[in-house]
């Protein structure tokens, strides 16, 4: 989409060229001539209507409008020039109907501007003097009003839109265009749209037709397929991107003065006819099949020989499946110029094509060095291939160059002092290799060089003034991650460029923050991460205009936060408007004029000193995505001001927060991340944050203070993959239907959030028994910790069903019960800690399924039987994974078990009731005994303590027997002594 609007954009200024031969110096000359009083209104409305951040209308001051840049008159008002460029453009909710009022007007330019998804206005079909209509790529949206086919002298029509922007139903009115040489509607859907065919045999001055991106099929051309029906006079004519497919219709055999043709992306693999055709347009110069599934096989056809064009300057294959060696059949094409063989398969560089200019083979899979090239190249791209060797020396006799580009390869060794030869070279971009050494100082002699990237290698060395001493044209320079380069400049330094964008991150810099920056005024994007800053923030910084993006993330720098930028923007910039000041030592509180940044996109103050509370006035940033407050020392309660609607990730875990979590935070529908662990927050969790935020995919309380049971409206956040509420005093049971959680069983989460948190997103998880940081990796993590709470109940076996969970932390809590059986399906476990419970019984044998589990705590528990072996569970070898459950017995543990198979769950749990029951029965009859005893003990000793005639006949009758037995016993005694005597 971005390749999409910068060609279009470029194309616009294009036609401003081609069209300054009448509309020249617009507001120049004009002296003589004084607008009238309706007209100068009608344009001041127009200018109160906008906003004009960049000054564009800044002229526009004064009783004679002639005078004001954008307005060209001859003796009315006659061109009105505002288009949007280098990111500076017009904001309004839609064009002002004053315009209606200049109905002289010949020259009407509002493209690349911002008018926010409105329609075209109706009146611009009244203004019937129009010759010139560029309304293109100013986020205009609905359908083109047929009015614009009231406009028989235009010449120039371009409405092209981004995409998902206009569309048209019926194109008949453009049959009202009769003077039209020029229409571009790219990126316009015409799909199914009516009488489309019209626009090649209805307009018979049309010289540019552009239908780029429109949707369109055969089935919208119909019969003009196969019919000559068409004008001969189209020279550019670009219909890439659409639908097409099968032979090329027949009306390309009359278009004699076609030199421009782009079918890019069509399916042309029945189109054997394709070189024949074309040889038949002798002045076809230009030729895109970009995307077309072409391969080897096509090429080499006889009914493909592209050797054919002969008069083909310009050729692009791009995006197709050319793979291996140089296609032969080009090197046979001695008139083309320009040749783009970029996001192909091709192995090996082209032969010398002396007349070549331009050469685009990145993104292919091209090996070796890096090969002589003529002296006439122009502009060459090796780029996002495995090049290997030297940055060669010879590149410095290529006198012609304007654009190198070999990013992303393997080239080693350091950069040839011979590139300082290259006086015409305007782009220069080497990042991405192995290249070291220090950077030749002839660099600086390069006057017209604007663009300049050595970012990601292994250069050394020094960087002084002397590496910048003629780069008088210099906007863009990123040495960043060369961590062993020093930039070394003196705090006077006056360097002779302005830049847009400076990225030094990772490198060293020396003497503090650079003074050198205060007098860079337009800049857009600065980077300082990583390299060695400290100090504070110097009070001249608080003058120089905002910085959109600026980086001074993980520095040493210190102090308070009041001398950021603060001052006017410089235009506007199209990128992400960031400010990030993370891991480094700010102090004091949040300053108040950050509020005034209200395009602010990513916000990142975390690993500071900040002090006090979250002011109320961050409720002006209405754009921002992103909040990150972490690890500072901010207090008081969250304020609900930051309860942006635009929020995707609030970040303010690790402070001391207080009270309550506000309830405004439940409107923001489009939460993703919402992280306020590590503070002291009270209460309990709220109800809305399972029921209106909808969105959200990490939800992290951890190591508060909030009370109560985890409520069961959590279980409606479809999107949760990470949950973490541990170390805070909830009760109660862990809820059943946590088992539903459908992310964490089917990876449903939201995938856009890695596109507002950036690669720099961190999120901490405890995993492994510790404290974990997930950055790019974070959204393939499923975590789910509910320790160190007040828990109870049992384990419930829904969560078992949560397939996805990475890590799952129960421990130290109160839970009871058994480990459910089918802990086994929770296949992707990577850490399973349930130590610190009351749980007993077995340990599943399913939990040796778990291959991937390399962390696991069943500590300090109540289980029993013999631990399970296989697979994952053979590499935990550490005791401690089961110590306190003395009960436990097998490897690792030197208890040994019985030699008996272990038994099944099922029939441990049977053995077990078994057991009890029996228990119960000897316990029963020790008891009955025990009653049976009591009761004929104290039934008899009870009477005798209470009755002493009963005690007293009970003592005669014991002495009587007793004598009796004496007596007995003595008796039988001397028989006994008797018989053995006689014997």
């Amino acid at each position: 989409m971005g390749n999409r609007r910068g060609l279009g954009l470029g194309f616009i200024f294009v036609l401003a060229f081609l069209f300054s031969t009448t509309f020249t110096c617009l507001g120049d000359g004009n002296a003589s001539v004084i607008c009238s009083e309706k007209e100068r209104l009608a344009l001041l409305k127009f200018k109160e209507s906008v906003e004009d951040a960049c000054g564009m209308l800044s002229s526009w001051v004064g009783n004679d409008c002639c005078l004001w840049e954008g307005i060209h008159c001859d003796k009315t008002v006659e061109g009105l020039d505002v288009r949007g460029y280098s990111g500076c453009f017009l904001d309004s909710n839609e064009v002002n109907p004053s315009l209606a009022e200049l109905s002289h007007l010949k020259h009407l330019d509002l493209s690349a501007n911002n008018f926010h998804k409105s329609r075209i206005p109706k009146f611009i079909g009244s203004l019937k003097q129009l010759s010139y209509l560029n309304l293109s790529y100013a986020d205009f949206q609905g359908i083109i009003p047929p009015h614009i086919g009231n406009l028989s002298n235009l010449k120039v029509l371009d409405i092209s839109s981004y995409e998902d922007g206009l569309m048209a139903d019926d194109m008949a009115w453009t049959s009202g265009l009769s003077s039209l040489e020029h229409l571009e509607l790219n990126s316009v859907y015409l799909g199914g749209a009516q009488n489309t065919d019209m626009l090649f045999y209805m307009i018979p001055s049309l010289k540019v037709l552009s239908l780029s991106w429109c949707s369109l099929s055969n089935a919208d051309f119909g019969p003009l397929l196969n019919s000559s029906r068409i004008l001969p006079h189209i020279i550019r004519l670009d219909l890439g991107f659409n639908y097409f497919e099968g032979p090329l219709p027949v009306f390309f055999q009359n278009m004699s003065s076609l030199s421009f043709l782009d079918l890019s992306s069509s399916n042309l693999s029945l189109a054997w006819n394709l070189a024949n055709m074309l040889s038949m347009i002798p002045s076809l110069s230009e030729l895109h099949l970009s995307g077309c599934g072409l391969d080897n096989i096509h090429l080499s056809s006889p009914h493909l020989n592209f050797s054919r064009l002969s008069n083909i300057q310009h050729l692009v294959l791009s995006e197709n499946l050319i793979e291996g060696a140089f296609p032969s059949v080009l090197m046979n094409m001695s008139s083309i110029r320009v040749l783009d063989l970029s996001t192909n398969m091709l192995s090996s560089l082209a032969p010398l094509m002396p007349k070549l200019l331009d050469l685009d083979l990145s993104y292919n899979q091209l090996i070796g060095p890096i090969p002589t090239f003529h002296m006439n190249l122009s502009k060459l791209d090796l780029s996002f291939n495995q090049l290997k060797g030297p940055f060669p020396e010879s590149i410095g006799n290529l006198t012609a160059l304007t654009y190198l580009n070999l990013d992303s390869n393997r080239l080693t060794g350091p950069i040839p002092t011979s590139l300082g030869r290259l006086v015409s070279l305007q782009s220069v971009r080497v990042s991405s290799n192995l290249l070291n050494g220090s950077i030749p100082v002839s660099i600086g002699q390069l006057s017209k060089l604007q663009y300049l990237d050595f970012s990601n290698n292994s250069l050394e060395g020094v960087v002084s003034e002397a590496h910048f001493a003629n780069l008088s044209m210099l906007k863009y320079l990123d040495a960043s991650s060369n961590t062993k380069l020093t930039f070394n400049v003196s705090c006077d330094w006056m360097p002779p460029f302005q830049l847009v964008v400076l990225d030094l991150s990772s490198c060293n810099i020396v003497n503090g923050f650079p003074e050198w920056l205060r007098n860079q005024r337009k800049l857009g994007w600065v980077a300082l991460s990583k390299a060695s800053i400290s100090g504070q923030l110097p009070t001249w910084l608080r003058k120089m205009p905002i910085i959109p993006r600026l980086d001074l993330s993980h520095n040493k720098l210190n102090g308070p936060l009041m001398n950021l930028p603060n001052g006017e923007t410089y235009g506007r910039f199209i990128i992400l408007p960031v400010l990030l000041l993370e891991n480094n030592l700010f102090s004091g509180n949040i300053p108040r004029s950050l509020c005034r940044r209200t395009d602010l996109e990513y916000l990142d103050l975390s690993r500071n000193r900040l002090t006090g509370g979250i002011p109320n006035c961050l409720e002006n940033l209405q754009k921002l995505y992103t909040m990150i407050l972490s690890s500072n020392r901010l207090s008081g309660v969250i304020p609900s001001s930051i309860a942006l609607n635009s929020l995707y990730w609030l970040k303010l875990n690790d402070n001391y927060f207080v009270g309550e979590l506000p309830r405004e935070l439940g409107n923001l529908h489009n939460l993703s991340i919402l992280d306020v662990g590590d503070n002291k927050l009270s209460g309990n969790i709220p109800e809305w944050i399972g029921v209106k935020l909808t969105s959200l995919v990490v939800l992290r309380l951890h190591k508060n203070n909030f009370t109560g049971r985890i409520p069961e409206s959590l279980c409606k956040a479809a999107n949760l993959q990470t949950l973490d509420v541990a170390h805070n005093n909830l009760k109660g049971p862990i809820p059943h239907c946590l088992g539903e959680l459908s992310a964490m069983i089917n990876n449903s989460g939201s995938g856009e959030v890695g596109y507002y948190l950036g690669n720099d997103g961190i999120v901490e998880e405890v995993m492994k028994g510790v404290d974990l940081k997930y950055t790019t990796t974070w959204h393939m993590v499923f975590d789910m910790d509910l320790s160190s709470n007040q828990l109870v109940g049992e384990i419930p076996v829904e969560i078992t069903a949560l397939s996805m969970l990475v890590a799952l932390n129960l421990s130290n809590n109160h839970l009871r019960g058994n480990i459910p059986h089918t802990i086994g399906d929770m296949v992707k476990l990577f850490s399973l800690d349930l130590s610190g419970n009351e749980l007993s019984g077995g340990i599943p044998p399913s939990i040796a399924a778990l291959t991937f589990l390399s962390h696991l705590n069943l500590s300090h528990n109540h289980l029993s039987g013999r631990i399970p072996t296989g697979n994952q569970l053979q590499t935990l070898t550490d005791p401690s994974v089961y110590e306190g459950n003395k009960d436990l017995c097998g490897s690792p543990l030197p208890k040994n078990c019985p030699n008996h198979k272990d038994p099944t769950p099922t029939t441990t749990i049977k053995k077990k009731h078994e057991a009890v029951v029996e228990q119960i029965k000897v316990w029963l009859f020790y008891v009955d005994v025990i009653c049976g005893f009591a009761t004929g003990f104290w039934g008899v000793i009870g009477v005798l303590l209470f009755k002493k005639q009963w005690r007293q006949k009970l003592f005669m009758f014991a002495e009587e027997t007793m004598d009796k037995i004496y007596v007995a016993v003595v008796v039988r005694v001397v028989k006994i002594t008797r018989g053995r005597e006689v014997a």
